[in-house]
């Protein structure tokens, strides 16, 4: 893969997808644009929204970046809140999800290294309904990730979530 030319990236740039009502990816730079070395994707939550089931990738490590509202995850065995300001570090083989854990909009800006997971959220985003869990957890397995239908559940009730 080859870098692709310096260029900046506007304020409305970057395609946008996802479910208003939930959670909309906003992507900045793809992992061709980067020479496969990493990939950053702008999350952006409607209130108490999940972003993605409890899932762990074995090939990625994402780096959470809270640009406004607060943000919640599960990190391995605990729970973290980001605030505005805040870096949630998500390394691969643990188990994680994230959230919006406020009553406004929150925003985040996910690096990944490698590149690559970015392609499993725009497979996501261009379904024309959402998956069961199940079906998730299937369209996972090509990214070398695993998903926890039964710990999602378990999240979604305990933080009066939508998914």
């Amino acid at each position: 893969m080859h870098a692709s030319a310096p260029r900046i990236l506007r304020a409305a740039d970057g395609p946008v997808m996802g479910d208003p009502a939930g959670v909309r990816d906003r992507f900045m730079v793809d992992g061709d644009d980067a020479g496969g070395r990493f990939a950053l994707v702008q999350h952006l939550f409607a209130p108490r929204s999940l972003a993605a089931p409890l899932h762990r990738h074995h090939r990625e490590d994402e780096y959470m970046y809270v640009v406004y509202g607060r943000v919640g995850a599960v990190l391995g065995d605990d729970e973290v809140v980001g605030e505005p300001g805040d870096l949630i570090f998500k390394p691969r083989d643990q188990w994680h999800t994230f959230w919006n854990a406020g009553d406004g909009p929150a925003a985040v800006l996910e690096l990944i290294s490698p590149a690559g997971l970015e392609q499993f959220f725009r497979r996501l985003d261009g379904l024309s309904e959402p998956p069961t869990p199940e079906q998730l957890a299937e369209m996972a397995t090509p990214f070398d990730c695993d998903a926890d239908p039964e710990g999602t559940q378990r999240i979604i009730e305990r933080h009066g979530l939508t998914f």
